[in-house]
């Protein structure tokens, strides 16, 4: 589960919406010491918190983040500062080429991230950091991907040294740092865009509302084109759904526009799509439980939908809104 500090603007929707922090504190079963740190940007949070925090709030999630746009110079030159510095810890610490070379060996070993984050004994989204770079990993959690990977502790770390000193990390490393960055922007994960011009590589929109808050995706029947944001230009296979229900409830605005990856790795704190039929879907918020499973949530009412291993295959994770 990713955690971040950000500067944020979770203060100023609690007083808005007339809660004390000790109430917010009890919702979230932290102490009230936790949430002024939180506030303040000082304090680490989940993604899965985040969720909840907007629940309480009663805003959308991404209003929670500070906007380059609205916000003021110097929040946004302190966020800037604090990823630096992440950034910096972790190429000391030599975590990005560690994630690197597990990347590299788990991708000639044709081994899914899934497979070896199970043989591992970790969840997808946890594995999918310490490939990224962005999480430091235990001797006991290396011996388990060591194991997953087939090989021993000893020999893991030598493969990856060599591989490293033969400069074929590198471009995985940029890649990471590439896409780090993208979701690390003073907007969060959730991101809107602006055609920069005609050519821009045009996007086909389905969805139309299905019943118990489903959404109904055609891949037949196109509703419309959309501009692709930036970051998705030359990605084949994403498309983009009508946000065509509220079973998300105030999260995103009703005329928001989803875009799916069927290829990205989908993690706590995501949106996501779940497709129970070939044209039937549900739209989601993934959670994680006390044992580390991922499950889908949904409001309106609420319904909590399990997430299997075969469920994997058929959830696409939203990696982009159009708002």
């Amino acid at each position: 589960m990713e955690e971040i500090i950000f500067p944020n603007q979770i203060r100023m929707y609690r007083r808005l919406r007339g809660r004390s922090m000790q109430e917010l504190a009890d919702h979230l079963s932290v102490s009230l010491s936790a949430i002024s740190k939180i506030e303040k940007g000082y304090r680490r949070v989940d993604q899965e918190q985040l969720v909840r925090v907007a629940e309480f709030l009663d805003c959308p999630l991404q209003d929670l983040f500070v906007n380059e746009q609205n916000s003021q110079l110097e929040v946004v030159q302190s966020w800037r500062r604090e990823q630096e510095r992440r950034n910096k810890i972790n190429e000391k610490s030599g975590l990005k080429t560690l994630g690197a070379g597990l990347r590299q060996i788990r991708n000639e070993k044709n081994l899914t991230l899934i497979e070896v984050a199970e043989s591992a004994d970790m969840t997808l989204s946890v594995y999918h950091r310490i490939e990224m770079g962005q999480r430091e990993v235990s001797d006991k959690e290396f011996k388990n991907i060591a194991r997953a990977l087939n090989v021993t502790p000893d020999d893991l770390k030598n493969e990856i040294k060599s591989l490293d000193e033969k400069g074929m990390l590198e471009e995985i490393i940029q890649r990471n740092d590439a896409k780090y960055k993208l979701l690390s922007t003073p907007r969060g994960a959730i991101s809107s865009f602006v055609a920069s011009s005609q050519d821009n590589q045009k996007i086909s929109v389905y969805g139309t509302a299905g019943k118990d808050g489903d959404v109904i995706i055609d891949l037949e029947n196109e509703t419309k084109k959309v501009a692709c944001p930036p970051q998705l230009n030359g990605k084949k296979d994403v498309y983009a759904v009508n946000l065509c229900t509220r079973r998300l409830g105030t999260l995103l605005p009703t005329r928001s526009i989803l875009f799916a990856d069927p290829n990205d790795v989908v993690s706590v704190g995501d949106i996501a799509i779940l497709y129970v039929s070939d044209t039937e879907a549900k739209i989601l918020s993934i959670r994680e439980d006390e044992n580390g499973e991922l499950y889908g949530l949904r409001w309106n009412p609420d319904e909590r939908i399990k997430i299997g291993n075969d469920d994997l295959r058929k959830i696409h994770k939203v990696v982009a809104i159009y708002l």
